[in-house]
């Protein structure tokens, strides 16, 4: 190589340094295969010098072997023509003998007549324990969490896409645990190679993984997706065992850069579990989640989620008579919550509840609403000595070990009496250890706290959570009484949730009534009580006490 040229490529070099944040730097002059390298890499991953003659051969060599046809075929594509650059990751071999994932983005540089001339590009080293996943390799939540704070701050175009595999426990449960994690580390690979040039791999928590990708074509990724589940589904061996995955997957664009990662992750948990549980596996992206929800929607959530953590501020709660079937008398009221400010105006729960259950948060907005439901309660008992105050509870809360000791402070922190407040839970609560479930609410109700099954019918495990947690009410969703008077199959369906209800010695709520002549239609079910727009739309405590039932 002549010295002109040797010039020129330190000259380069050294400029590339200076943007490099951190990264090793390779510049290879592809005339001449000759390259030069940062000394920290030389040093790092043992390498013959800062100047190497057929550099990426020698690389090959500290690659791990089983990604060495990845990264092979990249460099074969780039010297050949055929791709302008690459984005990968692979593990190569540092000095002590041990893998470290790295990060490769490299880009052709072309001279005045359009014929590549330089290959540049930086590897970033991932080798940082709490930022590796050590069964995969990959980086891990903690570097997800780097990464996403770095594209934020940069203002960079990219999208994020959440995967996992369902009913990983019964792969444990018949293979054992450590064949267990050579299907995440095939797994992990597979999602590598669909996604190859496309971002970077991360291993999330449990069985999902991430990829954030420089392409922003939804239909581009969704086709992707696509060939990873059908891979994962018909052509995946680990060892000689071929098994098939079932996956789920959601999406993000990120278009607005002025949120926080945790509002992202929390926002790609919940259509992942979208996926899994409403849509069969099929990927879900995040703007098309709800109907009215528009590229603001994550903004609006960013804003709600910082609520939180200023002293949930901006949060209230309105609330809607629960009345006696029979006399029409108050019986309770259930709190629900709200959202408002300037900017946005009230928003209402469903389009942001679903998105922070799946955020570290929530159990301390859980705790507000507790809190906040028992000290408008003291007021209402001044004029309903007996009624009874329903809340809301979510599933991130009660998954907590400190739960119900949460609860019994607040009630002494409130001054409420206990025998006044229902718990109303969803049957999403299956999803935890049952013998736990079945012993708080026990010690619940031990103390007088009643337990109300809210939307009962709505879901698959509805009747076997009635069978095995002490329920003390049911309520039935609108849905099964919105046309009552005329369909014989939700007159069937009322019928046999109060005769099961009975059977287990539950009192039945009917939610969504609205008419006088469906409240006289539903009083032959042996309903108790009714709830609903008929009565009195959720409203503010202060509108509910002037407010005669």
């Amino acid at each position: 190589m002549d010295k002109n040229s040797l010039n020129r490529l330190d000259s380069m070099f050294e400029t590339f340094s200076i943007i490099a944040e951190g990264s090793y730097i390779y510049l290879c002059d592809m005339k001449n295969d000759y390259s030069r390298w940062s000394k920290s890499a030389v040093d790092y991953f043992n390498l013959p010098d800062r100047y190497m003659k057929n550099a990426g051969a020698i690389w090959e060599e500290c690659i791990h072997p089983d990604d060495r046809e990845l990264y092979r075929k990249s460099i074969d594509n780039i010297f050949s023509g055929k791709d302008k650059g690459h984005d990968i990751q692979y593990r190569a071999k540092a000095y002590d003998g041990s893998y470290v994932v790295c990060t490769c983005r490299g880009a052709v540089i072309r001279d005045e007549n359009g014929n590549p001339e330089y290959f540049a590009g930086a590897i970033k080293n991932h080798g940082s324990l709490s930022y590796i996943d050590t069964i995969t390799g990959l980086r891990s939540l903690y570097g997800f969490f780097d990464d996403v704070k770095t594209i934020l701050w940069k203002k960079k175009k990219n999208s994020v896409i959440i995967t996992g595999i369902t009913g990983f426990s019964v792969i444990n449960d018949m293979y054992g645990y450590k064949f267990g994690n050579k299907v995440l580390r095939t797994f992990a690979n597979c999602i590598q190679e669909v996604f190859a040039n496309q971002g970077s791999v991360y291993r999330m928590d449990g069985t999902k993984f991430a990829i954030i990708s420089n392409s922003r074509d939804e239909k581009h990724i969704t086709e992707l997706y696509k060939k990873l589940r059908k891979k994962v589904s018909h052509e995946f061996f680990v060892d000689t065992e071929k098994i098939s995955l079932s996956i789920n997957a959601g999406l993000m664009v990120l278009n607005d850069f002025n949120i926080e990662s945790e509002t992202i992750y929390s926002c790609l948990k919940y259509i992942y579990y979208e996926s899994k549980n409403r849509r069969l596996g099929d990927i879900v992206i995040f703007d098309n989640i709800e109907k009215g929800n528009d590229r603001n929607s994550i903004e609006t959530i960013n804003v709600i989620r910082n609520s939180v953590i200023e002293n949930c501020n901006g949060f209230f709660l309105c609330y809607q008579p629960i009345m006696y079937a029979d006399t029409e008398k108050l019986k309770g009221m259930e709190a629900l919550i709200r959202w408002k400010n300037d900017k946005y105006g009230i928003v209402p729960p469903v389009q942001f509840v679903p998105v922070l259950e799946q955020d570290v948060l929530f159990p301390e907005l859980g705790r507000w609403i507790l809190r906040q439901a028992m000290n408008d309660g003291k007021i209402f008992l001044k004029k309903y000595p007996d009624f009874i105050m329903n809340v809301n509870i979510s599933y991130a809360q009660l998954e907590k070990s400190d739960f119900v000791s949460d609860v019994f402070s607040i009630l002494e922190e409130t001054g409420f009496p206990p025998e006044n407040l229902c718990l109303e839970i969803t049957e999403r609560c299956r999803l935890l250890d049952m013998d736990i479930l079945n012993n708080m609410f026990k010690i619940f109700r031990k103390h007088g706290i009643k337990i109300a099954l809210d939307d009962f019918g709505t879901g698959f495990s509805s009747l076997g959570t009635l069978r095995t947690l002490p329920i003390d009410t049911v309520k039935i969703d609108r849905e099964f009484v919105k046309d009552i008077e005329k369909s014989h199959s939700d007159q069937s369906t009322v019928q046999f949730i109060s005769s099961l209800a009975d059977a287990f010695k539950a009192e039945v709520c009917v939610e969504g009534v609205e008419t006088a002549d469906m409240r006289d239609f539903l009083r032959r079910y042996g309903i108790k009580s009714f709830q609903g727009y008929y009565y009195s739309k959720p409203i503010p405590a202060d509108e509910f006490i002037r407010k005669e039932f």
